[in-house]
C-alpha cells in the first residue's frame, strides 16, 4: 500500500475515493481511527506510505486521536496530508503545527490531491537537487531491448529498475525508469500508474525540454522510483529527433544515478544515440526462430552502421531449466549459430509474472519468491554494487 485514508467515519468522505483511485490505483486503503492507531503503534508501516487524515467538524470536540496520528507519523517520517471538512481555521492551524505536510478542503478541488503529491515529491527531492548544482551524477544509462514481441523486455526493464531502486533506497542514489515506446509502451500498465498529459506536451513541443519540464512529466512510484511513462495517446516514433533524445539523456544523467530505458521493438533514427550513450545494453530473446532471425537482422544493422555492439548483453528469457538435460546444448548451439555470447539466463516465471503485470505491481510485491524475480534482483544488485565500487575507485 502506498497510502492510507484515515477517517472516524469514511462514509462522510466518499468523494475522496475516486481522487485516491486516480492517483494510487489499487494501492491505497481506507482505515478507521482504531485501525490507524494499531498500525502506527505496532510500527507496521515501512516509512514510504502517505497518510491522508480526514478531519470533520465533529472531530474538533476531541482532536487527541488525530494529534497522536500526526505525531506518530512524523516520528516515522511519513508524509501526512489533512483533508478538512467544515473544520475551523484554529483546529487546522493546530494540526499543521504538529507537522502535517499539507491540507486540502473537502470536497477536493480538481487535481488538488495530485498537485499536493507533486509538491511533496519535490520537497523530498530538494536536498538532492541542491547538491546537484555542483555535482553531476553522471548517471549510467541501461537500455532494455526485446528482440521480438512477448520476450519479456518491458517486464525485465520495470522489475530491474524497481529492484535497483529498492537496493539504493538507503543510499544517496536515484533511479529512473523511462519508457521510450511512444506507441505501445507498457511501463505505466505494469506499475498501475496514470499516463500523464505532460508527457504528450513534452513530445509535441520538444523545444520546451528542460530539467523542470521533464520533472513535471515524470511520476514517482512509491517515492523511490522516478518514471517517465509513454504518452496517453499513440504517437509516431519519429516524433522526436536524435538531438532531443541526446538532450533528454543528458538531463537524466545529471539528475539520476541509474536510468533504465524500455525501448520500442522498432529501430528508429535515434536508436543509435541510446546505444552510443549506454553503459550496458540489454537485449532479451527467447530460444525460438523469431528471436534468432530478428537478432541476425539487428546484428547486420550494427555492423553496417559501425555501432558499438560490444555493449550488448544478450539475455535468454524462459531459458531451459536444470531438469532439461539437453537445454544447455541447445542454448550453446543457439548462441553459436548467431555468433553471440549469452551469459544471462532467466527462468520462466510462469503465471505469477502475468498476474503481477495485470495487477500493476512489481514481482517483488506480487510474487517475491518467484524464480524470475530472484534472478532480476541479483542482476540489479550486481549492477549497483559494481557501479559503487567503480566510483569508489575513482574517488
Amino acid at each position: 500500500m502506498e497510502a492510507y485514508a484515515i477517517a472516524r467515519n469514511a462514509d462522510n468522505f466518499t468523494l475522496l475515493d475516486s481522487d485516491l483511485q486516480g492517483v494510487f490505483g489499487k494501492n491505497w486503503e481506507s482505515v478507521n481511527f482504531a485501525q490507524a492507531g494499531e498500525m502506527l503503534g505496532k510500527g507496521e508501516l515501512s516509512g514510504e506510505e502517505i497518510l491522508i487524515v480526514c478531519v470533520e467538524q465533529a472531530d474538533e470536540e476531541n482532536l487527541e486521536p488525530v494529534d497522536a496520528y500526526v505525531r506518530a507519523a512524523k516520528r516515522l517520517k511519513l508524509s501526512v496530508i489533512l483533508v478538512a471538512k467544515d473544520v475551523s481555521p484554529t483546529a487546522l492551524h493546530h494540526l499543521l503545527q504538529l507537522g502535517a505536510d499539507d491540507f486540502a478542503p473537502y470536497p477536493l478541488p480538481p487535481n488538488a490531491l495530485s498537485n499536493i503529491f507533486e509538491r511533496l515529491h519535490a520537497k523530498r527531492a530538494a536536498p538532492v537537487l541542491e547538491t546537484e548544482k555542483t555535482k553531476n551524477r553522471n548517471g549510467l544509462i541501461l537500455p532494455v531491448y526485446g528482440a521480438s514481441g512477448g520476450v519479456g523486455g518491458s517486464t525485465f526493464a520495470v522489475n530491474l529498475a524497481w529492484e535497483m531502486a529498492v537496493h539504493t533506497r538507503r543510499k544517496d542514489l536515484r533511479v529512473a525508469l523511462v519508457d521510450l515506446d511512444f506507441q505501445f509502451g507498457s511501463v505505466a500498465t505494469l506499475l498501475d500508474m496514470p499516463r500523464r498529459d505532460a508527457v504528450f506536451e513534452l513530445l509535441t513541443n520538444p523545444d520546451t525540454l528542460a530539467p523542470d519540464t521533464l520533472s513535471q512529466a515524470m511520476t514517482s512510484f512509491k517515492s523511490s522510483l522516478a518514471v517517465l511513462s509513454s504518452p496517453p495517446e499513440i504517437m509516431p516514433l519519429d516524433i522526436v529527433s536524435p538531438d532531443f533524445i541526446q538532450d533528454l539523456l543528458g538531463i537524466l544523467q545529471q539528475k539520476y544515478d541509474f536510468i533504465v530505458i524500455d525501448l520500442p521493438k522498432a529501430l528508429t533514427d535515434w536508436t543509435a544515440v541510446v546505444l552510443a550513450e549506454a553503459e550496458t545494453y540489454f537485449a532479451l530473446l527467447e530460444l525460438d526462430m523469431r528471436s534468432a532471425q530478428n537478432v541476425m537482422r539487428y546484428l547486420r544493422v550494427l555492423r553496417a552502421e559501425d555501432l558499438p555492439g560490444e555493449k550488448i548483453q544478450y539475455i535468454l528469457n524462459r531459458a531451459p531449466g536444470f531438469a532439461d538435460l539437453s537445454g544447455k546444448t541447445r542454448v550453446g548451439r543457439f548462441s553459436e549459430s548467431l555468433g553471440i555470447d549469452i551469459h544471462i539466463l532467466l527462468p520462466d516465471g510462469g503465471k505469477n509474472v502475468t498476474a503481477s503485470g495485470d495487477q500493476g505491481v512489481p514481482l517483488a510485491d506480487g510474487c517475491p519468491k518467484n524464480a524470475l524475480r530472484k534472478e532480476i534482483k541479483k542482476i540489479a544488485t550486481t549492477l549497483v554494487d559494481l557501479a559503487l565500487d567503480a566510483r569508489a575507485a575513482v574517488n
